[in-house]
């Protein structure tokens, strides 16, 4: 299946004081846009767009109760099942030792990050993006993960995201994937004896980790469309199946 877009863009949800951050690549891969606003600025920038495909950093529904079923059949006792509320792709990396969020089966039991993540899908279905692999739409969306997206790329779980180490690692990949952005390498080249013993450290030259989630999606973006046969999806249509940049998952990350 061929794709041909001239823009792709990475959407990170969260909860915070501008809740959406937005990352573009143009059509060689490289930063074009990076921002943080309200969902209505998302939207704004995503109409100007006639050839976009977008990656969303959160689940597009709840989950349909695949799970449920398929472990309460694979049961032989009575006992009550746990840790079930969740979807297939879900599952499936928690399996592999990629712990990400979980998305309950009722919308006012997910987290206010997926609930903007569910409102954002809805709009871009009304501005008429498709679901990705669409062959001919000129607008599709899919979901990723940033977490599972790093994993995938490094072959193992990264450092923390908030630490300044977990930063420079996941920009560091974004930067020899070719994106264009900052080299994390710099941090260290304008750190002096002085800078150090008076608590200096140049950390604007590292990318905020909601950046940093919204980049890692729109090279997800990237490749779904440039390179289809190096990625893969896991989970279930009906509940939204996950896109990731690589061609094959690892049995275990951790």
């Amino acid at each position: 299946m061929n794709f041909s877009f001239d823009l792709f863009v990475g959407i990170d949800p969260t909860a915070g004081e501008r809740p959406f951050t937005l990352a573009a690549l143009g059509a060689e891969g490289r930063l074009s846009a990076l921002r943080s606003g309200e969902q209505d600025e998302v939207i704004a920038f995503l109409e100007g767009q006639t050839s976009v495909c977008v990656a969303v950093n959160a689940p597009p529904r709840p989950n349909a109760g695949i799970v449920r079923r398929r472990l309460e059949g694979q049961r032989s006792t009575a006992t009550p099942l746990r840790g079930a509320d969740m979807r297939l792709a879900e599952y499936e990396l928690r399996q592999r030792g990629i712990p990400i969020s979980t998305t309950p089966g009722r919308r006012e039991w997910c987290a206010a990050w997926q609930q903007a993540g569910f409102d954002l899908y809805a709009r871009l279905q009304t501005m008429g993006f498709q679901p990705y692999p669409s062959e001919g739409a000129a607008r599709q969306y899919l979901e990723t993960h940033p977490h599972a997206t790093f994993c995938a790329l490094l072959g193992q779980a990264p450092l923390s995201k908030p630490s300044v180490e977990g930063r420079l690692q996941r920009q560091l990949v974004l930067f020899e994937a070719g994106l264009g952005i900052r080299d994390p390498m710099d941090f260290f080249e304008e750190i002096t004896r002085h800078k150090l013993l008076k608590g200096i450290l140049p950390l604007d030259v590292i990318y905020a980790p909601e950046e940093l989630d919204a980049l890692a999606a729109a090279y997800t973006a990237y490749r779904a469309a440039t390179a289809p046969d190096e990625i893969c999806m896991v989970g279930d249509a009906d509940e939204g199946r996950l896109v990731l940049p690589v061609r094959f998952l690892k049995d275990s990350y951790v």
